[in-house]
């Protein structure tokens, strides 16, 4: 074994302890798939990354660094929140991109170009600042079938008639996206995770005008028992940012709050650009630095 230095990382806040947490050895060298799966079970973390530099393909289109990232029991192509925390834990261990406007990682699905800004006051005392990724497309969008709309508001605890709109928001997870009348009754659900078993659900609420955030956000998904949520969820609100934008029910420009029903406070800034890509992005903030052995 050798020691690798590691950060974990909070992810959707500038204040420790409140958004999603993030495992990240900046050093993969030499580990193979099995050591990383493993690791990654230990820590009962939703997902840890492994930094390792770019592949020759990858560094001659730009690539600044390769990231395989794990969540339990399998690894996946791409995830919202493990790429910004990556990021951020990147740049924080001294990682110097080739541009000054973004850093380009390199990943299952390819190239992910991750656009840097400007920090919250917060993030900024603490060395971090905004970072976004690029949503990626849906593979299915539309309205949902009845059926389903009707098992969804039963599961909820709801009258049909409180889902006010839905869509697919599949982007790689199948999340049925549902609104609701408002984020006070998003954060009042309490599911029932044996009539939503084997479904992927993202609840939105509007939050009052003048509100701090545009909409409450919840995400349930199917865990190893039974139904679990995820504090602050990066596919989740990349295509509800789509799903809501194209039917004009969202501004070009928004912040959507998750994880209050958890005790967190993340928040997801979406920003739709002049040549319409949708931006979704927050503040990370390391909160355990070190070395584990691997």
């Amino acid at each position: 074994m050798a020691q690798r230095p590691f950060q974990q990382v909070d992810v959707f806040t500038d204040t420790p302890y409140f958004g999603n947490p993030l495992g990240v050895v900046l050093d993969g060298s030499g580990l193979n798939t099995e050591a990383m799966q493993r690791f990654t079970d230990w820590t009962n973390l939703s997902e840890c990354t492994f930094l390792l530099p770019p592949t020759d393909e990858g560094r001659a289109a730009g690539a600044d660094y390769r990231v395989r990232i794990f969540c339990p029991g399998r690894e996946l192509p791409f995830a919202g929140h493990p790429t910004l925390g990556s990021c951020h834990a990147w740049l924080q261990a001294g990682g110097q991109a080739r541009a000054q406007t973004h850093v380009v990682q390199e990943c299952g699905v390819g190239l992910v170009r991750i656009r840097r800004g400007a920090a919250t006051r917060e993030a900024a005392q603490r060395g971090g600042e905004l970072l976004a990724f690029a949503a990626p497309p849906l593979r299915r969008s539309g309205p949902l079938e009845e059926a389903d709309v009707e098992l969804i508001a039963r599961g909820l605890g709801l009258a049909r008639d409180d889902i006010t709109a839905h869509a697919w928001c599949d982007n790689g997870p199948a999340w049925r996206g549902v609104m609701l009348r408002s984020a006070e009754q998003v954060l009042a659900v309490r599911p029932d995770a044996q009539v939503l078993a084997g479904l992927e659900i993202g609840l939105v609420g509007p939050h009052p005008a003048g509100s701090d955030t545009a909409f409450e956000v919840r995400a349930f998904f199917p865990g190893n028992q039974a139904l679990t949520e995820d504090p602050v969820t990066g596919s989740l609100n990349a295509a509800v940012a789509q799903w809501l934008m194209g039917a004009g029910i969202a501004p070009a420009r928004y912040v959507a709050a998750q994880g209050k029903a958890m005790a967190r406070a993340g928040r997801v800034h979406v920003e739709r650009d002049a040549d319409g890509t949708i931006w979704i992005g927050g503040a990370s903030v390391t909160c355990i630095e070190g070395q584990v052995s691997l």
